[in-house]
This record gives structure tokens, sequence and C-alpha cells, in this order.
């Protein structure tokens, strides 16, 4: 099987994300899997935007996770908070803001299709963090919120015919779908 250029380069991103160090210490396979996806699933989005030759969303999954990733990382530095493992720095979580991005960036970009199981992996890579010892929940929820509000800005849809975002109001326990349909 031959692979052309594009493919070649799709298949040498999927094995980058796929691949890395080995962990220094005996980790769970739970917390190997969330360290790995925090960077396969927005790597994995990249390459099916490439494969879709959506250049336009892929600019848009760059710049979404770029920001996502240095508003985190300067709110972990300006927090400090200590981790439930003793280290620093806990809130918001990073692994789970990076997961989020690249599956808030599906979501936003082709719908809920594919969004929803996008969004299942990210979830379990916050929950590995939770479990590993690493972060709060609260460190967890806040990362993904991030990641999701800086998608829902910098993301247009694909297909703009149809498009529906979830709304939370957690003042007043309150959730709600919000649609917009062009005829």
């Amino acid at each position: 099987m031959r692979l052309g250029g594009r493919r070649r380069a799709a298949l040498l991103v999927v094995l980058a994300c796929l691949i890395g160090p080995a962990p220094a210490s005996a980790k769970s396979g739970l917390e190997l899997y969330g360290d790995i996806a925090q960077v396969a699933i927005p790597g994995l989005a990249g390459v099916a935007s490439l494969v879709k030759k959506d250049y336009d969303g892929t600019l848009q999954l760059v710049v979404g996770t770029g920001l996502t990733l240095g508003v985190v990382q300067g709110v972990k530095y300006a927090a400090d908070t200590e981790r439930p493992d003793g280290g620093a720095r806990s809130f918001p979580s990073g692994h789970t803001a990076a997961a989020f991005a690249g599956a808030s960036y599906v979501h936003y970009r082709y719908g809920w299709k594919w969004g929803l199981p996008t969004y299942a992996a990210a979830a379990v890579v916050g929950y590995s963090r939770v479990e590993a010892d690493r972060h709060y929940w609260y460190d967890v929820v806040a990362g993904a919120a991030m990641a999701n509000v800086i998608a829902y800005v910098v993301t247009d849809r694909f297909d703009e015919d149809v498009i529906i975002v979830p709304v939370l109001d957690l003042g007043k326990h309150d959730f709600g779908l919000l649609a917009r349909f062009r005829f």
C-alpha cells in the first residue's frame, strides 16, 4: 500500500501523538491513557481536519489549543495551588484542558456526531487526573471549561446551517440548549 504525501504526513502525526517517552515511574493504564490522550485528541482532530482538507479548521484548532494552553499555564502560575499529592500548580488541569481543546474543536467544527465521542475520550483524561491524585475535580472542570469557551470563540462551524450549543447556568442550576438554524 502506497501512501501519498499528505496521508504519510497524517500518519506520522498520529504516530508522534501515540509514541512518547517511557514513563519514569510505574503508572496505571488509566494515568498513561491520560498522558497520551491529552496530545492524541487534539492531534487526531488536526489530522482529521487535514484529511478533510479543512485548512481553515486546522488553523482554528491550532489557535484555540495554543490559547487554551497559554491561559491555563497563566492561571496555574497565578493561582499556584497545591495538588492532592502535594505537588504545585494544581488549578486548572492542563491535561484536561489540552484534551478538551481538541474535543471542543471537533464539536464546534463538525457537530455533535463527532463531538460527543470525542468529549467522552476527553472526560476520561480528566477522570484519570483525579484518579491519579494529580488534581481535584474542580481543577478538571475548570480546565475543560476554559478549553470549551476558547474553542467556542475561535471555532467556526464547518456547516453553519445548524448550530446547537449547550448552556449551563451554575447559579440557578439550569441547563438548556441554544439552537440556530439557517434557512
